[in-house]
Protein backbone atom coordinates (compact mmCIF):
# COMPACT_ATOMS: atom_id res chain seq x y z
CA UNK A 1 0.00 0.00 0.00
CA UNK A 2 1.01 3.45 -1.28
CA UNK A 3 0.97 6.62 0.87
CA UNK A 4 -2.46 7.53 2.40
CA UNK A 5 -3.48 10.34 0.61
CA UNK A 6 -4.72 13.55 2.65
CA UNK A 7 -8.18 12.66 0.21
CA UNK A 8 -8.81 9.22 1.93
CA UNK A 9 -8.32 11.32 5.16
CA UNK A 10 -11.15 13.35 4.40
CA UNK A 11 -13.72 10.83 3.71
CA UNK A 12 -12.98 9.03 6.42
CA UNK A 13 -13.11 12.02 8.72
CA UNK A 14 -16.62 12.66 6.67
CA UNK A 15 -17.94 9.24 7.46
CA UNK A 16 -16.35 8.63 10.71
CA UNK A 17 -15.93 12.21 12.42
CA UNK A 18 -13.14 10.70 14.04
CA UNK A 19 -9.65 12.50 14.36
CA UNK A 20 -7.17 13.38 11.79
CA UNK A 21 -3.84 11.25 13.43
CA UNK A 22 -6.93 8.65 14.27
CA UNK A 23 -7.79 8.30 10.54
CA UNK A 24 -4.96 8.01 9.76
CA UNK A 25 -3.62 5.39 12.04
CA UNK A 26 -6.75 3.74 10.83
CA UNK A 27 -5.89 3.56 7.19
CA UNK A 28 -2.52 2.27 7.60
CA UNK A 29 -3.67 -0.70 9.92
CA UNK A 30 -6.68 -1.02 7.08
CA UNK A 31 -3.91 -0.83 4.31
CA UNK A 32 -6.07 2.14 2.63
CA UNK A 33 -9.04 -0.19 2.74
CA UNK A 34 -11.81 1.88 3.55
CA UNK A 35 -14.46 -0.01 4.95
CA UNK A 36 -12.03 -1.54 7.00
CA UNK A 37 -10.55 1.50 8.71
CA UNK A 38 -14.08 2.79 9.15
CA UNK A 39 -14.38 -0.99 11.39
CA UNK A 40 -11.15 -0.23 12.80
CA UNK A 41 -12.63 3.34 14.37
CA UNK A 42 -15.98 2.14 15.05
CA UNK A 43 -13.94 -0.61 17.31
CA UNK A 44 -11.49 1.27 18.94
CA UNK A 45 -14.35 4.07 19.82
CA UNK A 46 -16.41 0.89 21.41
CA UNK A 47 -13.52 0.08 23.32
CA UNK A 48 -13.07 3.93 24.62
CA UNK A 49 -16.61 4.09 24.93
CA UNK A 50 -17.07 0.84 27.05
CA UNK A 51 -14.08 2.36 29.59
CA UNK A 52 -16.60 5.29 30.04
CA UNK A 53 -19.94 3.36 30.88
CA UNK A 54 -19.26 3.65 34.67
CA UNK A 55 -19.39 7.16 34.54
CA UNK A 56 -21.98 9.10 36.06
CA UNK A 57 -24.55 11.17 33.86
CA UNK A 58 -26.03 13.47 36.07
CA UNK A 59 -26.50 16.62 33.14
CA UNK A 60 -27.98 16.56 29.62
CA UNK A 61 -31.37 17.29 28.02
CA UNK A 62 -34.97 16.63 28.06
CA UNK A 63 -36.31 17.31 24.15
CA UNK A 64 -40.08 17.54 22.87
CA UNK A 65 -40.54 16.62 19.48
CA UNK A 66 -44.43 16.68 17.96
CA UNK A 67 -44.65 15.02 14.39
CA UNK A 68 -47.76 14.36 11.73
CA UNK A 69 -49.38 17.78 12.51
CA UNK A 70 -49.69 17.44 16.46
CA UNK A 71 -50.47 13.04 16.16
CA UNK A 72 -47.47 11.64 17.41
CA UNK A 73 -45.05 13.20 20.37
CA UNK A 74 -42.22 12.39 22.23
CA UNK A 75 -40.73 13.96 25.35
CA UNK A 76 -36.96 12.00 25.47
CA UNK A 77 -34.14 12.28 28.56
CA UNK A 78 -30.91 11.70 27.49
CA UNK A 79 -27.92 12.21 29.99
CA UNK A 80 -24.16 13.17 30.14
CA UNK A 81 -21.55 14.14 32.32
CA UNK A 82 -21.35 18.05 32.12
CA UNK A 83 -23.40 20.72 31.47
CA UNK A 84 -20.36 21.68 28.88
CA UNK A 85 -21.35 19.09 26.53
CA UNK A 86 -25.18 19.49 27.22
CA UNK A 87 -24.70 22.71 25.66
CA UNK A 88 -23.43 21.85 22.45
CA UNK A 89 -25.00 22.19 19.51
CA UNK A 90 -23.72 18.17 18.49
CA UNK A 91 -25.40 16.79 21.58
CA UNK A 92 -28.37 18.94 21.22
CA UNK A 93 -29.26 17.33 17.40
CA UNK A 94 -28.33 13.65 19.06
CA UNK A 95 -31.37 13.97 21.37
CA UNK A 96 -33.54 15.65 18.85
CA UNK A 97 -32.57 13.00 16.65
CA UNK A 98 -33.32 10.14 18.92
CA UNK A 99 -36.38 12.00 20.15
CA UNK A 100 -37.36 11.47 16.37
CA UNK A 101 -36.29 8.16 15.75
CA UNK A 102 -38.55 7.13 18.72
CA UNK A 103 -41.63 8.63 17.08
CA UNK A 104 -41.01 6.84 13.90
CA UNK A 105 -40.35 3.75 15.17
CA UNK A 106 -42.07 2.94 18.63
CA UNK A 107 -39.96 0.81 20.71
CA UNK A 108 -41.61 -0.44 23.66
CA UNK A 109 -38.48 0.12 26.06
CA UNK A 110 -34.89 1.31 25.95
CA UNK A 111 -33.32 -2.03 26.86
CA UNK A 112 -34.61 -5.86 26.80
CA UNK A 113 -35.45 -6.14 30.78
CA UNK A 114 -37.32 -2.93 30.00
CA UNK A 115 -40.19 -4.39 28.20
CA UNK A 116 -43.48 -5.91 30.31
CA UNK A 117 -43.20 -9.28 31.09
CA UNK A 118 -46.59 -10.22 30.14
CA UNK A 119 -46.01 -8.75 26.52
CA UNK A 120 -42.60 -11.14 26.16
CA UNK A 121 -44.74 -13.91 27.30
CA UNK A 122 -47.55 -13.24 24.61
CA UNK A 123 -45.21 -12.79 22.07
CA UNK A 124 -43.27 -15.95 22.91
CA UNK A 125 -46.91 -17.93 23.20
CA UNK A 126 -47.84 -16.71 19.75
CA UNK A 127 -44.60 -17.71 17.99
CA UNK A 128 -44.80 -21.20 20.06
CA UNK A 129 -48.50 -21.64 18.74
CA UNK A 130 -47.83 -20.74 15.32
CA UNK A 131 -44.96 -23.24 15.23
CA UNK A 132 -46.20 -25.97 16.79
CA UNK A 133 -49.20 -25.81 14.29
CA UNK A 134 -46.44 -26.25 11.39
CA UNK A 135 -46.37 -29.69 12.94
CA UNK A 136 -42.51 -29.27 14.31
CA UNK A 137 -40.52 -31.12 16.70
CA UNK A 138 -40.57 -29.60 20.01
CA UNK A 139 -36.42 -29.03 19.97
CA UNK A 140 -37.20 -27.18 16.37
CA UNK A 141 -40.22 -24.73 17.77
CA UNK A 142 -37.96 -23.31 20.88
CA UNK A 143 -35.50 -22.32 18.16
CA UNK A 144 -38.06 -20.74 16.25
CA UNK A 145 -39.48 -19.21 19.19
CA UNK A 146 -36.00 -18.11 20.05
CA UNK A 147 -35.13 -16.62 16.68
CA UNK A 148 -38.75 -14.77 16.38
CA UNK A 149 -38.34 -13.30 19.86
CA UNK A 150 -34.36 -11.92 18.88
CA UNK A 151 -36.23 -10.55 16.07
CA UNK A 152 -39.20 -9.13 18.39
CA UNK A 153 -36.32 -7.28 20.22
CA UNK A 154 -34.64 -5.99 17.70
CA UNK A 155 -38.00 -4.40 16.81
CA UNK A 156 -39.59 -3.09 20.17
CA UNK A 157 -36.53 -2.11 21.97
CA UNK A 158 -34.61 1.21 21.70
CA UNK A 159 -31.07 -0.24 21.93
CA UNK A 160 -31.47 -2.70 19.75
CA UNK A 161 -33.08 -0.85 16.97
CA UNK A 162 -32.01 -0.36 13.42
CA UNK A 163 -31.53 3.87 13.41
CA UNK A 164 -33.85 5.43 10.93
CA UNK A 165 -31.22 7.43 9.27
CA UNK A 166 -28.69 4.91 8.76
CA UNK A 167 -30.27 1.30 9.27
CA UNK A 168 -26.48 -0.25 9.18
CA UNK A 169 -26.53 1.06 12.92
CA UNK A 170 -28.45 0.17 15.88
CA UNK A 171 -29.07 3.02 18.35
CA UNK A 172 -26.64 1.09 20.78
CA UNK A 173 -23.67 1.79 18.14
CA UNK A 174 -25.05 5.43 17.50
CA UNK A 175 -25.10 6.46 21.31
CA UNK A 176 -21.50 4.69 21.20
CA UNK A 177 -20.34 6.78 18.33
CA UNK A 178 -21.45 10.22 20.17
CA UNK A 179 -19.25 8.71 23.84
CA UNK A 180 -16.50 8.47 21.56
CA UNK A 181 -17.10 11.98 20.16
CA UNK A 182 -18.09 13.69 23.23
CA UNK A 183 -15.19 11.90 25.32
CA UNK A 184 -18.00 11.65 28.06
CA UNK A 185 -20.82 8.48 28.81
CA UNK A 186 -24.28 9.24 27.71
CA UNK A 187 -27.49 7.33 29.32
CA UNK A 188 -30.65 7.69 27.57
CA UNK A 189 -32.83 8.02 31.06
CA UNK A 190 -36.53 7.45 29.89
CA UNK A 191 -38.96 8.31 26.93
CA UNK A 192 -42.45 8.83 26.60
CA UNK A 193 -44.50 8.18 23.26
CA UNK A 194 -48.14 9.55 22.65
CA UNK A 195 -49.73 8.66 19.46
CA UNK A 196 -53.30 10.53 19.22
CA UNK A 197 -56.02 8.20 20.05
CA UNK A 198 -53.19 5.77 21.01
CA UNK A 199 -53.38 3.93 25.07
Amino acid sequence: MGEISTQMIKELRARTNAGVMDCKEALKEADGDMEKAVDFLRKKGLATALKRAGRETSEGLIHSYIHAGGKIGVLVEVNCETDFVAKTDEFKTFVKNLAMHIAASKPLGIRREDIPEEVVRREEQIYREQAAEMGKPEKIVDKIVQGKMEKFYEESCLLDQQYIRDPDITIHDLIHDMITKTGENLTVRRFVRYQLGGE
